[in-house]
């Protein structure tokens, strides 16, 4: 008998699982998510959670379609930051994926799950609205001393803020993301890895 509560979804079940270095095991998040019936496993092995390609987390994101279910042991396996986690959890409820956290007794399949993805949109907004904030203030306060700022920067932080939502929510591409907005993409990884805090 299961000792993770049931998941009542309609769709296939699909797992994450990921561990930071290569001494640790997935023993024990396999085995949990095969305890629930997951219909896959993706795995990351000895990748960091800060590391911003993963491919088995990549794989997951392409292989998931509507009506399906997101599994992971801990919400720490799936986010490297929690506005990454954020991000993802909003690409998945656009995408109609549910999400399920077995440690955390999080899942989205119940009508109480569901507040789980607003709690988490209002939270990326947050923090965005707080990168723009920070950084402008940084800049006044960068004015008030008298230091020249040097040219003006080819993207203002407004504009590499929607890109970043719309890359890590809607699963944009960086190159097309950055064709929309009229920058390099060199110059848009630049500030995604500056909001992303890597």
């Amino acid at each position: 008998m299961s000792i993770w509560p049931s998941i009542h979804a309609t769709g296939r079940r699909i797992g994450y699982a990921r561990v930071s270095t290569k001494d640790q095991k997935l023993r024990m998040q396999r085995d949990a998510l095969s305890d629930v019936a997951c219909d896959r496993i993706f795995e990351d092995h000895g990748i960091s959670g800060s590391t911003a390609s993963r491919s088995g987390l990549d794989a997951m994101l392409s292989e998931l379609r509507e009506g399906d279910t997101v599994v992971v042991f801990k919400l720490d396996r799936l986010g490297r930051s929690v506005l990454h986690l954020s991000d993802l959890l909003v690409r998945l409820r656009n995408d109609g994926i549910h999400f399920c956290s077995l440690s955390e007794g999080i899942n989205t399949t119940t009508p109480g799950g569901k507040l789980i993805y607003h709690v988490f949109s209002a939270f990326a907004e947050f923090q965005r609205d707080l990168i723009v904030e920070n950084t402008l203030a940084g800049l006044q306060a960068t004015k008030r001393r008298g230091t020249k700022l040097g040219r003006p920067p080819a993207l203002n932080i407004e504009t590499a803020i929607l890109a970043h939502q719309s890359i890590r929510q809607n699963g944009l591409s960086i190159s097309e993301a950055a064709r929309r907005i009229g920058a390099d993409r060199s110059t848009l990884t630049r500030w995604l890895s500056a909001i992303d805090g890597e």
